[in-house]
């Protein structure tokens, strides 16, 4: 016989999850988050996950979320539990992916009178989500209908924003008190806003009049439509299109990779290739280069288009553009005419004269960061979804070429925190293999997004372990500290591996410290196998850092 919990509140809770359709559940252990975890364990619609470390469930779940383009919901018992779903609350937030988080509490009566595992909830992710909801204890009055407007707006304002949004659920004692049956509610007439666009007739007079028009993609998931659209407006040589490595756009003619061509660019080369028309999609960019070069350049228009974001990143944005790009696509290639512009020539010229360059280095790396990564982009499944660390891994994608390949990396706050977890979330909810490309910093702070029993066996792991966070070795700054300073303080040099979390946590592990057995592995590494996989490419003492000094110098030659 199935027991749900008494709670009206939960009972709600759960029959509109399930109308709005969202099925996957992330649970962290605790008491007084016991009703959401016994009532939603015992609905078949429910697929429910247990994650012991917060921070890293709340990172697993947006990767499920990512996987799925749909909201999952993180329930975690109060205090201090609730704070840690902090980091991947503000990662959800400037990503944009729909999380609905549902934090237990204890009766407001109960805050700030030193009762356990009691903090000031209402509220808490304010700052990084894009509502904040608190739902009435059982006994108040008029709380079922109250309760009921309350997590039918909270639910619709999560998939409009696609974003974090919060539940505060303070829940009385009794906790564990039980039913059978489950009552009738009321039908739920859904008011998600779909918004209309037409375009305004002076942005197709400003295209018509641009002589160099760019667009620039950032941080995106893959759109077969977008993708498609781009394509028109590059084949004939109307526009230049950067994109980066999780830009997820594949075509010969779009630029993906943006460093290899403007890393040497001068205050003269700015005005050179500069655009008139700037027109960006998506969200960060990887590339600090990329926003020198427009930040100095400061194009007469810059269009930026997305359905939440407007960002000024560039110090000249003219038109805020508040719809899916697909969309003003659509409706602007009805009115524009098409025609060759000598700018696309320009960049093209660069691009095959910094092309060539990067062919030559490559036939003469040694092993290291720089090595792994080529022979990487050559050797991985076309199937594969990749998701890169912060913050050296997703520097290193942006300089090779991984095909078709769709790419992710959490790049909505950058750090180096959960992305192991979102990685694994991903692969759970993905029907094709997951790989994560890690650096060694970045693997050994999400250990915790190993300690998962969901983990499918086609997961693959690689980790570059350089012995340090090598990429203050790379960027310019650091290197001005004592030398001590830097290794103990900065880069925090170890002698740390995997091989023994692997084993703990069941996955298969094999380690390399030389280019021969690199080449030898890689074959064998994506076969099918009982157990996930870890890959670790031991690069010691082989100075990566001056290896990808050594490339930009090539680079910069004429």
């Amino acid at each position: 016989m199935k027991k749900y919990s008494s709670k009206r509140s939960i009972q709600i809770l759960a029959h509109l999850l399930q109308r709005y359709g969202i099925a996957d559940v992330v649970i962290s252990p605790g008491s007084r988050n016991a009703p959401l975890a016994i009532h939603f364990s015992e609905i078949d619609s429910f697929n429910c996950y247990s994650i012991v470390d917060e921070r890293s469930a709340a990172f697993v779940a947006m990767g499920m979320a990512k996987s799925e383009k749909k909201p999952v919901a993180i329930t975690c018992t109060s205090g201090s539990a609730v704070v840690n779903y902090y980091p991947a609350v503000t990662e959800a937030f400037y990503q944009n992916i729909p999380l609905l988080v549902l934090t237990a509490d204890r009766p407001t009566d109960f805050i700030d009178i030193f009762d356990g595992q009691t903090i000031r909830q209402k509220d808490v992710f304010h700052q990084h989500s894009y509502g904040d909801f608190q739902l009435l204890e059982d006994s108040k009055e008029n709380a079922e209908d109250i309760n009921f407007d309350t997590i039918k707006k909270a639910i619709e304002l999560c998939f409009e924003k696609q974003g974090p949004v919060h539940i505060n659920i303070p829940l009385e004692e009794p906790l564990y008190e039980l039913v059978s049956e489950l009552p009738t509610f009321p039908t739920v007439e859904k008011t998600i806003k779909h918004k209309d666009y037409e375009i305004p007739s002076n942005l197709i007079a400003e295209w018509h009049t641009s002589q160099r028009i760019m667009l620039l993609v950032g941080t995106r998931d893959y759109s077969p439509e977008l993708e498609n659209q781009l394509t028109q407006l590059v084949k004939n040589h109307s526009v230049v299109v950067l994109s980066e490595a999780n830009s997820n756009l594949y075509h010969e003619k779009f630029f993906r990779h943006i460093d290899r061509y403007i890393f040497n660019f001068t205050e003269e080369d700015y005005k050179t290739y500069a655009p008139d028309l700037l027109i960006t999609v998506g969200q960060n960019v990887v590339s600090k280069k990329v926003k020198q070069f427009l930040r100095s350049a400061r194009p007469k228009q810059h269009w930026h288009l997305d359905e939440v974001w407007q960002p000024d990143t560039y110090f000249s944005l003219t038109e805020k553009i508040e719809v899916k790009p697909e969309v003003f696509f659509s409706k602007l290639l009805k009115f524009i005419n098409l025609e060759p512009r000598p700018y696309f020539n320009l960049w093209d010229v660069l691009r095959d004269k910094k092309d060539a360059k990067h062919q030559q280095f490559l036939n003469t790396v040694e092993f290291s960061d720089f090595y792994f990564f080529n022979k990487a982009s050559q050797t991985i499944p076309e199937n594969y979804n990749i998701h890169f660390s912060n913050s050296s891994g997703i520097r290193y994608a942006q300089l090779f070429d991984f095909g078709k390949r769709k790419m992710y990396c959490n790049r909505g706050t950058s750090g180096i925190d959960g992305s192991t977890s979102t990685a694994m979330g991903f692969a759970i909810k993905n029907a094709n293999p997951t790989l994560l490309i890690t650096g060694d910093l970045s693997f050994f702070y999400d250990i915790n997004g190993l300690w998962n029993q969901y983990i499918p066996p086609f997961v693959r792991i690689m980790i570059f372990n350089n012995g340090e966070g090598n990429i203050f070795k790379i960027i310019p700054g650091p290197g001005n500290a004592n030398p001590n300073t830097l290794d103990e303080f900065i880069a925090t040099k170890h002698r740390k591996n995997a091989e023994h979390l692997a084993k703990h946590f069941g996955f298969s592990y094999i380690r390399v410290e030389d280019e021969l057995t690199l080449d030898r592995v890689l074959e064998n590494f994506f076969k099918p196998d009982a157990q996930p996989k870890i890959l670790e490419v031991n690069t010691y003492g082989k100075n990566s850092a001056d290896v990808q000094k050594a490339y930009f110098n090539f680079m910069k030659e004429n």
